[in-house]
């Protein structure tokens, strides 16, 4: 099937994997209007799309997801033909310290959401659909061999984990209860620009770069899958304008490695691109205490997607990780204003004499 929606509701556009997405999208498809709406939480940062926020296709709208109201009043401005939800807690750290805020984002804000758009849609002529996006952990922890599937039952380990699970479960159910036009793309740990840098990857790249410590869980030998961001919205746009209604895609590199060898690769990087002795940076690394719950491997069997939709990933780890180590240390000031919480600014000096809300 082809849908070309001609008014897209972006939910968390000013996040990581967010804000990628419209960089990305907003350029390939200047006859779509885009809407971003973000609560600009504290991983939510409009430095990020600072590229195209004067685009004729693309708005900002600082709001929540459970304000029914002002959904209720966007889906009427704007009709929306498509929703891609990105807006989540995402961090398990922070959902084993406090699991409330991720029920209330992830599980009541996806509710809201999806009462939103069937209110909106209810007798919609139109083709309409409702991307949701999701992460392979809601199918726990992989031994050593096998992979996730689409049929994987799920079996979630982390409040985080927990909380994604509820809402996939409830994106199938108004499709099933409601015939809510759905797809549902669940994805492996992806790297690159603008990842908030308490995440593994920036927060490697960070340490190295002023000496301070890096902390690696346990023994650094739980495994993960590592897809590069810009494969990974790419995928998205794919996905959401030639998947079948109902439909879910798993979405990955097949680019497995342990934590600690991740870790290695990106010090050694580091050090090649600034100069350091080779391997130098790798006795920064200080073992800490693992996490509760820690799923030992995720793997993802992305080949339905290859295979039918036509999709590829574009990075093999190592140029990915190449890419995003330049990015990072072009892009200190960027880091620091992270860091230090000034990038909380760019929406007052961006947006705050505009009345966008």
């Amino acid at each position: 099937m082809s849908f070309t929606p001609t008014s897209v509701l972006v939910t968390g556009g000013a996040g990581f994997i967010g804000s990628n997405y419209l960089l990305h999208v907003v350029r390939a498809w200047p006859e779509t209007l885009y809407v971003n709406l973000d609560a600009l939480t504290y991983a939510g940062n409009l430095a990020n799309l600072a590229s195209v926020e004067d685009a004729p296709n693309y708005r900002f709208i600082h709001g929540d997801i459970n304000d029914a109201e002002l959904l209720a009043r966007l889906f009427a401005e704007n009709a929306f033909e498509a929703v891609v939800h990105f807006a989540a807690e995402s961090h398990v750290d922070r959902s084993i310290l406090d699991p409330t805020a991720f029920v209330t984002t992830n599980v009541h804000g996806t509710l809201v959401l999806l009462q939103a758009a069937r209110t909106a849609w209810d007798g919609a002529g139109t083709p309409r659909r409702f991307h949701h996006i999701s992460t392979d952990e809601v199918f726990g922890s992989l031994g050593p061999e096998g992979v996730f599937t689409a049929e994987t039952p799920y079996a979630p380990r982390s409040p985080y984990a927990a909380s994604k699970a509820s809402a996939d479960h409830l994106v199938r159910a108004f499709g099933t209860t409601y015939h809510l036009p759905y797809v549902i793309t669940n994805t492996s740990n992806n790297y690159g620009p603008y990842q908030f840098p308490e995440k593994l990857i920036p927060l490697v790249i960070r340490n190295a770069m002023k000496g301070e410590p890096i902390p690696v869980y346990g023994n650094g030998q739980n495994v993960r899958d590592w897809l590069y961001v810009e494969d990974h919205v790419k995928a998205l746009d794919i996905v959401l304008r030639r998947a079948e209604e109902g439909s879910t895609w798993l979405i990955g590199a097949d680019q497995e490695i342990n934590n600690l060898d991740l870790v290695h690769l990106l010090l050694d990087e580091v050090d090649r691109v600034t100069g350091k002795h080779a391997g130098s940076s790798r006795a920064l690394i200080r073992f800490v205490a693992d996490r509760p719950g820690h799923d030992f491997r995720y793997a993802l069997d992305s080949s339905p997607i290859e295979d039918q939709l036509g999709w590829k990933p574009e990075h093999d780890l190592n140029a990915g990780i190449r890419r995003t180590v330049a990015w990072y240390l072009d892009n200190v000031p960027w880091m620091d204003a992270v860091l230090d919480g000034a990038y909380r600014d760019y929406y007052s000096s961006q947006y705050g004499s505009r009345g966008m809300n």
